[in-house]
């Protein structure tokens, strides 16, 4: 599942310099080597830490799977 919805690599100089210092969910400073996740949904990268917890909320389509079935006005 996590291969189509994320694509997994080392952060370079490059995207840290060009695209983005920061996870896009937790705002935590990425740095050179660690291991960083593109979200192909939401056009962001994100730590592994993030990615992880993403992941377990996601189905096989990459959607986010609620556990209860709320409302519009809930």
């Amino acid at each position: 599942m996590s291969n189509a919805c994320f694509v997994t690599q080392e952060a370079t100089k490059e995207i840290l310099l060009r695209v983005t210092n920061v996870c896009g969910e937790c705002y935590s400073d990425l740095h050179i080597g660690d291991i960083i996740h593109y979200d192909m949904q939401n056009y962001r990268y994100l730590c592994d830490c993030c990615q992880q917890k993403l992941c377990s909320q996601m189905n096989e389509e990459c959607e986010i799977v609620r556990e209860e079935d709320a409302g519009l006005f809930c």
